[in-house]
Formats: structure tokens, sequence, C-alpha cells
């Protein structure tokens, strides 16, 4: 006679399964999922549970360890920094979205920090985006004050002298949701202008370095570009703005070994002599919490 057996519970519970055991509604369930609160997979675009670890959670203190990330930079590009993660051996690897594509990628766990220019009100910089975001287990460090400006081809700093002076020259293009870019149509509404009224290069510039040898190269007139890469390439360069440049990192990789690797190294006299010898960097806050996480 054969034993009747109980069903193998499932290994995977789906969100009404969850919303029915939290007692909560399943718009709940999503909310936590989305802000990393609750353990889940997201497979083929359906979201997932795993039954042992949604138990153990509701088992402890009812707070979910973050994930381990992977040792990757994302975000927007700094000479500065990039010199420092090969100079340092830390052993991150790097992936330059643009600021805006770097602060998904991090809130979405697929890196351990992302560096960031975005443009806000006052000394908002960065804050006001990533703070919108209500992310988890997070900290903004300052990594440094940069110069931005207009980087120009030589010759150029004789007609251009102003922003609205910009009007129907070749200007090279930055790519959407770079910080750069932002600030770029901060600063044509500013100055009653649209891209309309310049010559923007067909090619996208996709680092700080790529605006600046367009520039040289003659592709364009100008870029919104940092001054450490005029005097690089040795080109004119009108400043605007002292940008915050700054580091959103996760809390538990922070203490990791390359990020550990990394802090220690930007904390010493070479990294200080490497900013000055650059130029259009001030490093006197490099380190400085700006933002935390509830």
């Amino acid at each position: 006679m054969l034993q009747t057996m109980q069903e193998t519970p499932p290994i995977y519970l789906t969100t009404r399964e969850v919303a029915e055991l939290l007692r909560v509604k399943e718009r709940k369930v999503y909310d936590m999922a989305a802000a990393g609160e609750i353990p889940h997979r997201r497979i083929t675009g359906k979201l997932l549970f795993p039954r042992a670890e949604v138990f153990a959670w509701i088992e402890g203190d009812g707070a979910l360890r973050p994930p381990r990330r992977p040792a990757l930079l994302t975000g927007s590009h700094d000479p500065l920094l990039d010199w420092a993660l090969r100079e340092s051996g830390c052993g991150l690897a790097s992936l330059l979205q643009g600021s805006a594509q770097g602060l998904e990628s991090f809130a979405a766990g697929e890196a351990a920090l992302a560096g960031l220019h975005i443009p806000s009100s006052g000394e908002g910089w960065n804050i006001e985006s990533v703070a919108a975001r209500e992310l988890g287990h997070a900290v903004l460090i300052s990594w440094a004050r940069r110069r931005r400006g207009l980087v120009l081809a030589p010759g150029m700093d004789a007609r251009i002298k102003s922003f609205a002076d910009l009007k129907g020259h070749r200007v090279a293009r930055r790519q959407e949701g770079a910080g750069s870019a932002v600030l770029f149509a901060h600063l044509l509404g500013e100055h009653g202008l649209s891209e309309g009224d310049l010559s923007l290069s067909g090619a996208t510039a996709h680092t700080e370095h790529d605006a600046a040898a367009a520039v040289a190269a003659g592709e364009a007139d100008a870029a919104i570009g940092l001054e450490t890469l005029a005097r690089q390439f040795h080109l004119p360069f009108l400043p605007l703005v002292d940008e915050h440049f700054d580091l959103l990192i996760d809390r538990r990789s922070y203490f990791t070994e390359p990020l550990q690797l990394l802090l220690a190294f930007a904390r010493g006299a070479q990294v200080a002599r490497k900013a000055q010898a650059m130029g259009g960097y001030d490093i006197g806050g490099l380190g400085e919490v700006r933002w935390l996480s509830p």
C-alpha cells in the first residue's frame, strides 16, 4: 500500500503568498522588494521570494542583510579617481555610464559605489537626487570639488568669453543623463539658449576625457568640461561653476578590502600632490560624509 506523502513546499513564494504570510497588501510587498527590505529574486521580470530566506528574515530582527555587491565602480568619470584606482592597486573594476545611469545601477545593487555630480540647488549637489531614491545601507562621501566650465579650442577664448557666446558654435555632445549634460541643459535655459542655437557634434563624448579630446581634435569649438582636462590638452578654459564630485557607497562594501585600500590611498600625500598637479581640484573635504541613509 502506497504511503500518502505530503506535498513538498515550494522553494520560492509568489508575491501573493508573501502578502498573505505577512498579512499585508501585495503592493506593500512590491514596495519592500524595491527598497531591498525583503529577500527576493527577479527572474525573467517576475518577483520570486526564497522561502527559506523569507522565514529566516521573519524569525530574525526583520532587517534584511544586504547582499554582497560586485567590486565595481559605476557612475561618472573623474580623472583623479581614475588615476587613484590604478595607483592604489585596490582591484576595483569600473563601468562609467554617467551619473544618472550610475545611480540607477547602484540602486539596483549592481555596483559597490558610484561617482556622482548631479547639480541641484545650492550645496545640494548629488544629495537631493540620492535622497529622493530612498536608498538603504548607503553613504555619500565627498571625493573632490572640481572646477567645471567650457573647454575651448585654440583661439576660441578670444570669441567665447561667456556661456552665451556659444551661440552658433560647434559644441561637443555629452550622453543623456550625464551630470555634465544636466548642467549644460540648465545653463542653456539660464542664458536663453536652446540646442537649436548650437551646432552639436554628431559623436557623443562619454567621459570627461572624450569631451576635451573632441575639442583638441578640432571636432568642436567648445565642450562642457573640467579645468584639469583643459590643462592636460593645453586648451583655453572658461570657468563656470565649482561642483561636488561624490562617491555613493554601499555601507557593507565600504568595509571590504578594495574600498578600504582605495580610501586609505586617497588620504595619503600622493593623492594630494596629484590633485594639485592636475589642477582644478579641491580635495580638502575628501572623505567627509555628505549624506547617510536612514
